[in-house]
Order: structure tokens, then C-alpha cells, then sequence
């Protein structure tokens, strides 16, 4: 169960306070307390199914049967882990803040035998001296008109 009998006690201290405070005006002091005294009993064992439900609603799920696959689940559940490359990227790195002076030991191999050359795009011009006649058939082609 959730809890100690402590917490019977304070919930018992409880619906006592609350039947006094509610019959102080109402009823002879005799039996406002007889009356305190029945309620602490009843909020006394209300506080166990209380306590009950509580620890059955906050109990963890429990684990039914052992951890072996069954044959039915197995194909069920598909789990990929990324290789660890962390060393590659870093001779990478390296290799680029030294101007390619280092290839990196894996990609070395693989550069001499594929003839790998690094993309080197041409340089984008700008249009300063270019005549209106051509801009406008160029956004004439670019916007399909």
C-alpha cells in the first residue's frame, strides 16, 4: 500500500476538524464529539481504500512472462543505430583547416581509387552592365511567359 497508517491519521484528524467546524453551532459539545469521534473512525478506514486505490493506480507495470522473443514478435520491431564516425569527421575537419594538405585515413583510400575531386561550382556574375532588353527576356523565361 501506498504510504504508512500516518496518513490514516492526518485524513482522520481531517474529517474530524471538518464535523466540528461544521456542527459547532448546531449541537451540544457532547455530541460534537461523539459525532468527531465516529467521523475520525470513518475517515480512519476511508483513508485505506483510499491508500488502496492509489497504490494500484500508481503501481508500475508489471512484466508478464520472461524476456525472451517469441517467434510471433520477432521481425516486429526494427532498431538502427548510426556507426560511430566521430573520428572520420574529425581528421575531416582537420584536413579542411589545413587546406587539404591531410587527407583523412578513410577517405585517402577511397579518393585515390573512385578519382574523387571536390566540387568547386564557377563563380556567380553580376548583371551591372547588362541592357534592360535582356533582363526582361530572362524574367520573361524564368516565369514562363
Amino acid at each position: 500500500m501506498l504510504g504508512t497508517w500516518r496518513w490514516n491519521v492526518v485524513f482522520g484528524i481531517f474529517g474530524t476538524v471538518l464535523t466540528v467546524a461544521f456542527s459547532i453551532g448546531n449541537n451540544p459539545i457532547i455530541v460534537m464529539l461523539l459525532r468527531s469521534m465516529y467521523a475520525f473512525i470513518a475517515f480512519f478506514v476511508l483513508a485505506f481504500g483510499v491508500r488502496a486505490i492509489l497504490a494500484y493506480i500508481l503501481q508500475p507495470p508489471s512484466i508478464v512472462g520472461d524476456l525472451a522473443e517469441d517467434e510471433s514478435s520477432r521481425g516486429t520491431q526494427l532498431d538502427l543505430q548510426t556507426p560511430d564516425e566521430s573520428d572520420d569527421l574529425n581528421d575531416m575537419l582537420k584536413s579542411q583547416l589545413q587546406d587539404g594538405a591531410v587527407a583523412p585515413k578513410a577517405f585517402a583510400q577511397n579518393k585515390d581509387a573512385a578519382g574523387f575531386k571536390p566540387l568547386s561550382p564557377p563563380q556567380l556574375l553580376s548583371t551591372k552592365n547588362t541592357q534592360p532588353e535582356e533582363l526582361v527576356k530572362a524574367i520573361r523565361h524564368l516565369t514562363g511567359e
